[in-house]
Parts: structure tokens; C-alpha cells; sequence
């Protein structure tokens, strides 16, 4: 009898403990309508985690290094191993060196990028993972909606919408062949323009316009004086902007000129390099900086 109480009572713990992490597990993935974007800290380079309402997830880059898995740990529940949707805005290492290492360790379902060419070994290197993971492979165009599900909460809609390129850029140059995505929930949107230089940005002022208003905006290359044209900003008038970029980093990123501009247009911006990981929530009406 006593060895037969010891066993229930195994049982019994066993149960409890199974309970409490399935509850652990709805607590985590409740969203309550919320959307939440998130700028890794992850040194110089981009890397952009956006948990959607509907439970969907989208990385945006992977930035220099593994540095990723270690932000992506604080920001994913430590048993989901899968990412809906993967963009490698373009070829450049610090955007894509991270991605070597998050592929091998996650289910990837869709795999979307340009067809701007890398010859790096980093880009060979991304491309042989491409290869093994077996996920849907989308060649990057203007016009192409990325929709990410409706909350069940909210009953609101988020989805990608790719403003840029807008044809094939095997021959373009690196940065002015990145993938421009803008992200929308609801009233809300969230630019997030890669690399793209001047001459890009300008080019979207001049097919969109206004509707390039968005509450967020990524600086491009990682506020280098050769993006946020003055134009471009202004069309996109965000209530935030961020710098994606790694301290004391060799290229004076963000430009004084450019950190100039976001203060004479009455921005606040936020930095990754200072603040670290830098995180939005959004309930499809207004953007908060969590």
C-alpha cells in the first residue's frame, strides 16, 4: 500500500507540474489583440521580431552573428521552434549572418528576399541553409501582401505589404535592391525601409506619398547620411523612429546630419545601441513604446 501511495503521489506531481506548463504556455501565447514589433540588439545590423495577433511570426534580417539566438530567446516562449515568415532584406552580412545559425535551429515556413546577388561567403552560406531548410522560397516584389492573420480579439488584420524593389535586382547594387516592407495593423503601420538609400526612398515618395505615413519608422542603414532624405521622412512622419546599429560601429552610424533631422521634425528616437532591444506594442488603434 505504501509503495502504491508513493506511486500516486508521482503521479500526482506529474500532473500538476504537466498543468502548470500547459497554463504557462496559453499565458505566453495570449496576445489580447496586441501586436508587438521588436528591434534586437543584436550590434551593427538589423534584426526585426513581429509577433503578430493571430500568433504569427516574422524575422526580419538576423543582423552581424548568433547574437540573434540570444535576443530571440527573450522575446520567443523557450518551446516554440518555429518562424512563419523569414526576410533577408539583402546579401550584406550584417543583416544576414544571423541567419545562418537561426535557420538550422527553427522551422521556417516561408523564406522571403530579393534576387540582389551575394558573393560573400556569408551569402553562400545563407543560401546552402536556404537549401537544406526545405521552406517556401518568394522572390521579393513591389504589390506582394504578406497577410499575418486576423486576432480573434481585435478582429483587425495584420500584413506586410513589400513597397520596394520593384523588379529584378540581380545586377543592382546591394543596399538599393533590399526588401522595404511596411507592416500595418489596424490605423497603425510600421516602415521598415532595409538599406535603402536616398534614391530609393524618394523614388516610394514619389509612387505612394502620403500613404507612406507610418507611426513607426526603422532609420535606413542604420541612420547612415546616405538614407532618411529629408523627403522620405517627411512623407512617412512617424511619432517614432529607431536606430538599428551597434556602439562605437565604424561607420559614425547614425549620421549627425540624420539624427539632426529626426530632432528638426520633432521625432523621439530610440537606439538599440543605447536602449538595447527596443520594443513596440500596438492594438491596431495607437503605438506605445513598451
Amino acid at each position: 500500500m505504501r509503495r502504491s501511495a508513493k506511486i500516486t503521489g508521482y503521479a500526482l506531481l506529474a500532473l500538476l507540474v504537466l498543468t502548470a506548463c500547459i497554463w504557462y504556455a496559453v499565458i505566453q501565447e495570449s496576445r489580447n489583440g496586441l501586436l508587438t514589433v521588436s528591434f534586437l540588439n543584436i550590434g551593427q545590423g538589423d534584426s526585426i521580431f513581429i509577433d503578430a495577433p493571430s500568433g504569427r511570426q516574422v524575422l526580419i534580417d538576423g543582423g552581424p552573428s548568433g547574437a540573434v539566438l540570444r535576443e530571440l530567446s527573450k522575446v520567443m516562449p523557450w518551446y516554440d521552434r518555429t518562424i512563419d515568415v523569414v526576410i533577408p532584406t539583402h546579401p550584406d552580412a550584417d543583416h544576414i549572418g544571423g541567419l545562418v545559425d537561426v535557420l538550422p535551429r527553427y522551422k521556417i515556413g516561408t523564406i522571403v528576399h530579393s534576387d540582389a546577388e551575394g558573393d560573400t561567403a556569408t551569402a553562400k552560406a545563407l543560401g546552402e541553409e536556404q537549401a537544406r531548410e526545405g521552406a517556401q522560397q518568394v522572390i521579393a516584389r513591389r504589390g506582394q501582401i504578406i497577410n499575418l492573420g486576423t486576432s480573434t480579439g481585435s478582429g483587425l488584420t495584420a500584413y506586410l505589404e513589400i513597397l520596394a524593389p520593384d523588379r529584378s535586382v540581380k545586377r543592382v547594387e546591394t543596399n538599393t535592391g533590399c526588401v522595404v516592407v511596411r507592416l500595418v495593423y489596424g490605423k497603425t503601420s510600421f516602415m521598415l525601409s532595409c538599406d535603402a538609400p536616398k534614391e530609393i526612398e524618394d523614388y516610394l515618395v514619389r509612387l505612394d506619398g502620403a500613404d507612406l505615413h507610418s507611426d513607426v519608422l526603422k532609420a535606413g542603414h542604420h541612420g547612415s547620411k546616405n538614407s532618411s532624405s529629408e523627403l522620405f521622412v517627411g512623407f512617412v512622419n512617424p511619432a517614432y523612429g529607431v536606430f538599428s546599429r551597434g556602439c562605437k560601429n565604424k561607420y559614425g552610424h547614425p549620421a549627425p546630419e540624420v539624427v539632426a533631422l529626426f530632432e528638426r521634425f520633432g521625432i523621439p528616437t530610440s537606439d538599440t545601441c543605447k536602449d538595447g532591444t527596443v520594443t513596440f506594442v500596438s492594438d491596431g488603434e495607437k503605438v506605445v513604446r513598451k
